[in-house]
């Protein structure tokens, strides 16, 4: 895809973080929109400052650990654009706990969310993107996609399995006009630590607030500037998309010492 001028993109999570600035960039870029989000007043802040941009822009109240709930919003949104052709399944959660205290109940809220809501809105649109002559699946996983971290077994699980699917699909519909992208950020200043759900080990450990503030003070870049190697990354067609100096960093290497960066790892968190 060269250009996003006159495209239809959808977007979840379109009301805070990457979501939004994906939503006001592609604007920016003349890109018609359809936005969903389960926060109302978030999804309609962001439609506001999209439609400055002179686009067609429509709104949708979509929980992404419903299938039927994203299926309706790819039929919906289809319906008011007559056509999509990007899709960024960007809604994620975060969760902090150990693998022995963690409840079934809130691995599976983190994975409904985060690994189903990309196979709902992949599987949803994928026969409305094979009726134009553009497509482009953008899919997010995460830098803890690539490298485990302790008190994070959820998110990693979820992000390393939309990693897998993610390839997997490309490679499928490498013989077709329908293209596929998987996004890795690294720190990025968005409120999925702030909202998250933190469950301490033990009184010792460091507060919720504490965690945040330490993750936004190392955290490298902007949402408008994660959006803006997003789109570079889907305008050159890439499988993978690394966001940040820091992910490019853990990525290489997780490449060249696959065990000893968990010794590291471990060792930082003891």
């Amino acid at each position: 895809m060269k250009s996003f001028n006159n495209k239809v993109a959808a977007i979840t999570g379109a009301g805070s973080g990457m979501g939004r600035a994906l939503a006001k960039s592609l604007a920016s870029r003349g890109c018609h929109l359809g936005l969903a989000d389960i926060n109302e007043s978030a999804l309609e802040e962001t439609a506001k400052d999209c439609r400055n941009y002179n686009v067609d822009v429509t709104t949708y109240i979509v929980d992404v650990s419903n299938k039927d709930s994203v299926y309706t919003f790819a039929d919906d949104a289809v319906r008011d654009h007559n056509h999509v052709n990007l899709v960024f399944n960007n809604a994620g959660v975060s969760l902090t706990d150990n693998v022995e205290h963690m409840t079934y109940q809130d691995f599976n809220w983190l994975m409904d969310i985060n690994f189903w809501g990309v196979v709902y809105g992949s599987k949803a649109f994928l026969p409305h993107m094979q009726k134009v002559e553009e497509a482009h699946i953008v899919n997010t996983s995460s830098i803890f996609g690539t490298i485990a971290v302790p008190s994070q077994s959820a998110y990693n699980a979820s992000k390393f399995a939309v990693r897998g699917f993610t390839y997997a699909l490309r490679m499928e519909l490498e013989k077709t006009h329908i293209n596929v992208s998987c996004v890795q950020p690294g720190g990025v200043k968005t409120n999925i630590v702030r909202d998250s759900r933190y469950v301490a080990p033990d009184n010792a450990a460091p507060t919720k607030e504490e965690i945040t503030a330490t993750f936004e003070s190392m955290a490298n870049l902007t949402s408008d500037q994660a959006a803006e190697k997003i789109l570079m990354g889907v305008i050159k067609n890439k499988a993978q998309i690394l966001v940040g100096r820091d992910a490019m960093f853990i990525a290489i290497l997780e490449r060249l010492a696959p065990v000893l960066y968990q010794k590291l790892i471990s060792r930082a968190f003891s």
